[in-house]
């Protein structure tokens, strides 16, 4: 029996706790800007971290996955859950609580306490996809079943990573974190699947008609699976630089088979599309890494900075329209440039190290301040939206 999810409840004052979408993106949005001033910090103006019990570099990385990332998932997925089963996720008490275990896994690492962080976040990784899964089997939602699989697996690459923090197990870091990476990406491409064309259809001004190959649908993830694996095991080989070429030039026609020109009149859709090319550069990229012998980090924030930044930032600003009631193919004119200064962002980072590598730091403290001003503006906007109710009234 399907449980009535819109039944009138207590709507208050305040919405935070409605539903996973408003804590999780506001926690993402701070954590997006004061992470990478941190970073910046360390990075550009040398301030020293004594207070950290891992390498500044390490904790970059990590923290942008599992906890920027994985913060925007919870959100995301905890929402749509709740559309796809149409049975009430995680909101009230208990989604402030797993909430806050987010928090704490992310402020455990500047009291050095490495251990206790490592503990509690996992411990979270685990309470959300318990969350996820219990809806989705009162539902008998098979075939979304498999997210949550993904998130689990992003709870192993967690542990591995820690493990390589002890010293327990040799390679733990990079395997950790570059499974992480990858993770993230085969989310980005399963739901950008399901999402991105039909978002396309839906948005563009007059009819349009996309192109999607069953023969993409069908062969993508095992080869993105062999290279992931490859680059595990031998990430400077012929193998994973072919597979890396493979995929860039798949998803390559994919977006081919997605394009309109009239994407470009509609901020919400080009920020999606452009994320999803800046992974398409970024597997040619790893490709010429391994061939060429170019910087490695060039392909890696062409995945991170532009692939995940961008679509990330693009679905909290759909997501936070849609389920405030408001108008997703009306929104708030400065999007354009909050999107654009992440474009910027990517190619500062990724680009123009290229062309001239003289001024490397420039480009990387520039990339910088684009993101934490583009984060900044939008907490600044959409932080009203998150906090009161919808503006219809409703519930969520």
């Amino acid at each position: 029996m399907i449980i009535n999810i819109e039944h009138q409840k207590n709507i208050g004052k305040f919405a935070f706790l409605h539903l996973g979408f408003r804590p999780f993106f506001i926690g993402a949005g701070v954590f997006g800007f004061l992470a990478l001033l941190i970073w910046s910090g360390i990075y550009v103006l040398g301030w020293k971290t004594p207070f950290m019990p891992i390498s500044a570099m390490t904790w970059h990385a990590h923290e942008m996955i599992f906890g920027y990332c994985l913060a925007v998932i919870a959100g995301f997925l905890l929402t749509a859950i709740k559309n796809w089963t149409h049975r009430q996720t995680l909101h009230g008490y208990p989604l402030l609580l797993l909430f806050l275990v987010w928090i704490a896994a992310r402020l455990l690492f500047f009291f050095g306490a490495l251990l206790a962080a490592a503990i509690i976040d996992n411990v979270f990784i685990l309470l959300l996809c318990i969350a996820m899964l219990i809806p989705l089997l009162q539902a008998k939602h098979w075939k979304s079943v498999a997210l949550v699989s993904l998130v689990l697996l992003l709870l192993f690459s967690n542990i591995i990573f820690y493990l390589g923090v002890f010293g327990i197990l040799p390679n733990g870091i990079h395997n950790g974190l570059y499974s992480g990476l990858y993770l993230i990406i085969a989310v980005i491409f399963i739901m950008g699947r399901r999402v991105i064309p039909f978002f396309i259809e839906k948005g563009v001004d007059g009819p349009v008609h996309l192109k999607n190959w069953s023969w993409i649908d069908n062969s993508h993830l095992l080869i993105f699976l062999i290279f992931w694996i490859s680059d595990m095991i031998a990430p400077y080989s012929n193998i994973t630089a072919a597979c890396a070429g493979i995929l860039g030039l798949i998803h390559g026609i994919r977006l081919l088979g997605w394009y309109t020109s009239e994407i470009w009149k509609k901020p919400l859709l080009w920020v999606l599309y452009v994320g999803y090319l800046c992974i398409v550069v970024g597997f040619f990229l790893k490709a010429a890494a391994i061939v060429y012998g170019l910087s490695v980090f060039l392909a890696v924030h062409a995945f991170a900075l532009g692939g995940i930044g961008m679509i990330t930032i693009g679905m909290m600003a759909r997501v936070s329209l849609g389920h405030t009631g408001r108008n997703v193919f009306s929104p708030p004119p400065s999007v354009f440039w909050i999107f654009a200064l992440l474009l910027v962002a990517t190619v500062l980072r990724v680009i123009l190290p290229l062309v001239a590598s003289s001024y490397y730091i420039v480009w990387i403290a520039l990339s910088q301040l684009c993101w934490i001003v583009a984060f900044a503006w939008f907490l600044y906007l959409y932080v009203p939206m998150l906090i009161f109710p919808r503006v219809d009234g409703r519930y969520g």
